[in-house]
């Protein structure tokens, strides 16, 4: 009989693939009718979504060329949590590579599951005030632009649907009342 906790009951496991950024573990599962079926899972780690203010009051965001998607979208800040590291660390690095910002301050908003029917990706959101800009350190696949733009225009983009990625417009709405 199924568990009601854990209603789907994994038979077996492999990895089916990996990379160096995330791999898919394919499950031969139970379901609770009886019947077996194949779950494939992408797992990656866990990620961190900044959302930058500078000592200005603008919101910095990134105009960054997404391969997948063949398209440039406005976002915020973000890159997984290494192995070993607390999701802040990970924040922190992200914001020095993706913006050149060192942050004065920094405010935990929110951790949310991103991939809740395909993947593991768990998504650990924050507030940084007080940034001042620098060099940047994107990697080679990391094509994007920085702009610190009026906070009042962003939360318009964000409301318009002209920020595409849903962790960013998360994050924006989760911190209006903050900033």
């Amino acid at each position: 009989m199924a568990n009601p906790s854990h209603p789907i009951t994994t038979i077996d496991s492999r990895r089916a693939w990996d990379c160096p950024w995330y791999g898919v573990r394919q499950d031969r599962i139970l379901l609770p009718n009886g019947s077996e079926g194949v779950y494939n899972v992408l797992e990656l780690p866990d990620a961190v979504w900044i959302l930058p203010v500078t000592t200005a009051g603008e919101i910095v965001l990134l105009r960054h060329y997404r391969y997948p998607l063949e398209k440039w979208i406005w976002e915020l800040p973000a890159g997984h949590v290494e192995a070993g590291d607390e999701p802040l660390e990970s924040a922190q690095r992200e914001l020095r590579e993706e913006t050149g910002g060192e942050a004065s301050e920094w405010r935990f908003l929110l951790k949310s599951n991103t991939m809740k029917g395909i993947g593991t990706e768990t998504a650990h959101l924050f507030l940084a005030t007080g940034v001042t800009l620098g060099a940047t350190a994107h990697e080679p696949a990391e094509v994007m632009t920085v702009h610190p733009l009026p906070a009042a225009e962003v939360l318009r983009m964000a409301r318009a649907g002209e920020i595409e990625d849903a962790i960013s417009v998360l994050a924006l709405l989760l911190a209006e009342p903050h900033l």
